[in-house]
């Protein structure tokens, strides 16, 4: 099974945002993951739909949006209008989750869900024949660089049957915690994508190199 790694820019350095996003793509990732907090529904807050059309200025990988933000109903239409490629919101904040996922679909972007660690994975059953990925949360949402939950690791094998059961084609995300150490983990429980912050950009030997050591733990 081939991976798909898509380095968060959360824990880049935004003084040289551009350079860090181009060491990125020539270092082998595969998409952008943009992390939007709002301050409601996670304790930080990060960026607006501005952040796309930069992005998108220095590279030509998909951009991978996760909106955990209160009201993502609200933002939906500017991450769009901004290039967006992947649109992933919390069920946990989505009162009309099948509306809202249509309404990603509609707008031309993939669609995807994102479950905290205490969300189980049986709140999507209605909703999965409209999934692209479903993101298993490695932590609890709402800063870069927090350690792994290991009971995750069971979550996204549940995951995995779920999908299987349902004859979803839809992708396993999974964020938080991954690590060299933690990534195979979540591999042999079967995640296909893997978004990382803090071991990628902070790498004793730079960027292309985090990126790089990260996919040498599965070769």
């Amino acid at each position: 099974m081939s991976i798909i790694l898509a380095p968060s820019i959360l824990s880049a350095d935004f003084s040289c945002l551009g350079e860090q996003i181009e060491a990125l793509e020539q270092g082998g990732a595969d998409w952008i993951h943009v992390d939007v907090m709002d301050g409601h529904f996670v304790p930080n807050l990060s960026f607006g739909p501005f952040i796309v059309p930069v992005v998108k200025k220095h590279t030509r990988l998909p951009v991978d949006v996760h909106l955990m933000v209160a009201n993502p109903d609200d933002l939906i239409p500017a991450f769009v209008a901004g290039g967006a490629d992947w649109v992933t919101v919390h069920v946990e904040t989505c009162p009309h989750l099948y509306r809202t996922l249509q309404n990603i679909r509609t707008a031309g972007c993939k669609v995807g869900v994102a479950l905290n660690p205490a969300t189980p994975v049986e709140s999507l059953r209605e909703v999965i024949h409209l999934l692209d990925l479903i993101l298993v949360l490695g932590n609890n949402p709402g800063f870069s660089g927090q350690g792994w939950i290991p009971e995750m690791g069971a979550k996204i094998s549940r995951v995995a049957d779920f999908l299987k059961r349902a004859g979803s084609s839809a992708m396993i995300q999974v964020d938080g915690g991954m690590t060299a150490q933690t990534l195979p983990e979540a591999y042999q429980a079967g995640s296909q994508v893997f978004v990382s912050g803090s071991a990628i950009f902070g790498h004793p030997n730079g960027i292309a190199a985090g990126v790089k050591a990260l996919r040498k733990t599965l070769n």
